[in-house]
């Protein structure tokens, strides 16, 4: 991220991090956070335009695409996603190797030591530990809340009015920019007149800003997939008098279980790695791993602030290794889709 490998190079998400947490000044961070939050608008703005004029054009008679076997195209397209991967792995092992020598650059003799985090900054194990039930919370809670959501907007019988709104606030979070996002959580629940005012502070607004930061591109992945459901069976369901909460739960659910877990896989992972919004809403009891690993940046313990950020990487590797596992056996397991 730009704080940690920018320099002086300053970018407007900088500034506010700078505003806020350096100067505690929140006023100058909040004219940042509205002049950050116009391009973000107006690029929304653009794409929403765009789209809505978009044709189809596929008819419903398309068969799919199988291209022709090209050696010479074949081979290039390898090397290149090879060349990728290298570069992307050649970070990861960088940043491995800083984790796992006493004193960056100077002594590079390997130990473990990095990884107890003794007397450095960010909470430590403790950090991670919320990391981890921060991520579970914001799966769990998350996917139930915009597969719901996207249930009612695609699905829903009457109402479309509210429908369309629901549908307008589900891709809102697109346009707003993380660190806007925090800093007006701070000013909205951080008031003694709010009656929400009680959860600033706790795990709860963590979990909440953190499903609302991540809420659009999880809403789309559910409504394509509803979508993809023939209309057919509300038909039916309707017919037969059946309510929905029954076609949800029997039908709908079961279609889209794959999807369901993509959806908490996507809110794990990237709940195990945001700081730009949580990064103003955490408190002593409630720091976390990305938030201690750019602490400890901050206060000069890059080898630990490595070893806090491969822990972040093996714990989303292996939830997805889980949820990779999960997938195939689940797929597996509903012969329909094989017919």
């Amino acid at each position: 991220m730009p704080k940690v490998v920018g320099g002086s190079f300053n970018v407007l998400a900088l500034d506010i991090y700078k505003q806020v947490v350096g100067q505690q000044n929140f006023a100058m961070g909040a004219v940042v956070s509205v002049i950050l939050l116009v391009p973000a608008v107006f690029a929304f703005a653009v794409d929403r335009y765009v789209t809505a004029r978009q044709v189809a054009l596929l008819s419903a008679r398309a068969v799919p695409y199988s291209p022709a076997p090209d050696r010479v195209y074949d081979i290039s397209a390898f090397v290149f996603c090879c060349v990728v991967t290298a570069f992307l792995l050649t970070i990861l092992l960088v940043s491995q190797y800083a984790s796992l020598i006493k004193f960056w650059p100077c002594n590079t003799e390997l130990t473990l030591r990095h990884f107890s985090f003794q007397g450095v900054d960010g909470g430590g194990w403790a950090s991670y530990f919320n990391s981890l039930r921060l991520s579970l919370l914001v799966a769990v809670i998350g996917t139930a809340v915009v597969f719901v959501g996207a249930y009612l907007v695609e699905k829903g019988r009457g109402f479309g009015w509210a429908r369309g709104a629901l549908q307008f606030l589900a891709m809102m979070p697109m346009a707003i920019p993380g660190m806007v996002l925090g800093l007006s959580y701070i000013f909205f629940f951080n008031n003694a007149s709010n009656p929400l005012g009680f959860i600033y502070g706790t795990m709860t607004i963590l979990v909440v800003s953190t499903i609302t930061h991540f809420y659009t591109v999880s809403h789309l992945t559910a409504m394509t997939a509803l979508k993809a459901m023939d209309r057919e069976f509300e038909s039916v369901s309707a017919s037969l008098k059946q309510p929905m909460t029954r076609m949800f739960s029997r039908i709908s659910m079961p279609i889209c279980s794959p999807t369901l877990l993509d959806i908490a896989s996507y809110f794990f992972v990237n709940a195990m790695t945001t700081v730009s919004a949580v990064v103003f809403l955490y408190a002593p009891g409630t720091t976390l791993a990305a938030v201690a690993a750019l602490n400890m940046d901050d206060a000069g313990q890059i080898q630990g602030a490595a070893a806090m950020c491969m822990l972040i990487f093996y714990t989303n590797l292996a939830a997805r290794l889980v949820h990779a596992g999960l997938t195939r056996a689940l797929i597996g397991s509903q012969a329909w889709r094989k017919r």
